[in-house]
């Protein structure tokens, strides 16, 4: 079973770990990651070995700083831009691969861009005395809800990885936002924990939607962030046997009745609803319902992202992979 270690007092270990082409489950603003060297063909295969995630389903490099970044990838102005206005958090940036870089073939699934993140904190700080970037996937199983705390990576993860580093529950609990620059225009491939008004206001211009061909990043899967049960979304009415996940002061019809009820924010706030997202799905699923009815949750500002992550959780999943 997975040693946990507190973020104070597991850098070595960690380092010690990820130098052997070892993977370990670290805290980030976002969600727990599972990261490996993502120059290491071994530590980047373990990554996917442990999660039982597809190899056409790429990764993000997380570095240090943008020293590190620029030896990975091309930067046009606008993203440039963003990377000043956003590194480090929750932002992660498609761009075109510096020919040369040593990024292992498996990190970007065979593709001629790679997505970058730089991450706060525990994650950053490894990163720098590593002195090479971390592929780090969120630390669950392949198409599972994300983790956002120690406890929660262990219980899934814990009989296939070393070492859990509890840096506590994840400030912002949903995964990073991803864009990717297409000319003169920025193309949304994720929404996540930026909203993406916030990246329409500092470039001045609204963010392309759609279009995207094919899987140009993670997180782009038709079904994922699922659950064990079923997923209801925008539900008026709980039907008998039903878990409730609720939003605001307004309750769903028959709301009593529901085996298991948490709100994700009594006062509607949609920067608490996301923190609270992927572990209150994990405890609704804990109750044994078959369903988990959610209330609406309004798009405006992070409620794209939080919307995003049940549409992918309540999508069909017995055909959520391409054919190789």
């Amino acid at each position: 079973m997975a040693e946990i270690l507190s973020s104070g007092e597991a850098l070595e270990r960690a380092l010690a770990l990820l130098r052997a082409g070892d993977v370990v489950a670290i805290p980030t603003e976002t969600v727990y990651g599972l990261a490996g060297d993502a120059t290491n063909g071994i530590g980047v295969a373990r990554i996917f070995e442990a999660k039982g995630r597809p190899r056409f389903n790429p990764l993000i490099a997380h570095v240090a700083d943008m020293a590190m970044a620029e030896r990975l990838a091309l930067f046009d102005p606008l993203s440039k831009k963003l990377a000043l206005a956003f590194w480090p958090g929750p932002l992660t940036l498609v761009l075109p691969q510096r020919p040369g870089n040593g990024i292992h073939p498996l990190v970007t699934a065979g593709l001629d861009t790679i997505a970058l993140r730089m991450p706060r904190g525990f994650g950053g700080d490894l990163i720098a005395r590593l002195g090479r970037p971390l592929a780090a996937p969120s630390a669950n199983s392949s198409g599972k809800i994300s983790a956002t705390t120690a406890q929660a990576v262990a219980a899934d993860l814990g009989a296939r990885i070393k070492l859990v580093v509890d840096g506590g529950a994840t400030p912002v609990g949903l995964e990073s936002t991803i864009v990717k620059a297409e000319g003169d225009r920025l193309r949304l491939l994720r929404p996540g924990g930026i909203a993406a008004e916030e990246i329409e206001a500092a470039i001045g211009m609204e963010l392309l939607r759609g279009g995207a061909a094919g899987i140009e990043a993670p997180g782009m899967l038709a079904s994922h962030y699922a659950p064990g049960a079923a997923m209801r979304l925008n539900a008026g009415t709980v039907g008998e046997g039903e878990a409730l996940l609720g939003f605001g002061s307004q309750r769903a019809d028959g709301w009593r009745r529901a085996a298991a009820f948490l709100n994700l924010s009594e006062a509607g706030d949609l920067r608490e609803a996301a923190s609270n997202l992927f572990a209150y799905m994990q405890e609704l699923d804990r109750s044994g319902a078959r369903t988990i009815a959610v209330e609406p949750v309004p798009f405006d500002g992070l409620g794209e992202a939080i919307n995003d992550r049940l549409s992918r959780a309540a999508a069909p999943r017995d055909n959520t992979q391409p054919t190789p």
